[in-house]
């Protein structure tokens, strides 16, 4: 599982408007579908956030990955967003998120897929120093980068 095929530079959001939890979810999950990566907004919101329902996604660090296993999902893929605020969130360590790595994985990918590439993920995010990198990345490009040093160890 190669994390370039799955993030890119268009479903990146830097300067992301949300000021809830909410409207976070709603925002990534409006990246996904301008680029064709899931076919139904509503339906696959429903999906995440059934899956939030489930249990805490933010894992500390400002950092949270909600994710939906969904029939709506064309393509597996990650949006990534950044918030210019502190957002509330239910999370490991009591901090607000500021980034989320929203996954939106396809039926097809939802066993063996989806483990590999949230244990890609979170080996980058295992790494403090990436997590703060990511806090203060000004480009798309930089975000990129981060998970494919990630991919290295």
């Amino acid at each position: 599982m190669d994390l370039a095929k799955v993030i890119k530079k268009e479903t990146i959001k830097l300067e992301m408007e949300a000021t809830t939890k909410d409207e976070a979810l709603r925002e990534l999950v409006e990246l996904l579908f301008e680029n064709n990566k899931i076919s139904d907004k509503e339906a696959f919101l429903e999906d995440v956030l059934y899956r939030e329902s489930l249990g805490t996604t933010g894992i500390g660090n400002y950092i949270a990955i909600p994710h939906g296993k969904s029939k709506f999902v064309n393509k597996t893929s990650l949006a990534l967003g950044r918030t210019k605020q502190d957002i509330e969130w239910e999370t490991l360590d009591g901090l607000p998120v500021r980034f989320i790595i929203l996954f939106a994985v396809t039926d097809e990918d939802k066993t063996s897929v989806h483990v590999k590439l949230l244990a890609k993920v979170a080996s980058t995010l295992g790494d403090d120093d990436a997590c703060a990198k990511l806090l203060v990345a000004k480009t798309n490009e930089e975000i990129l980068n981060i998970f494919s040093a990630g991919e290295e160890n």
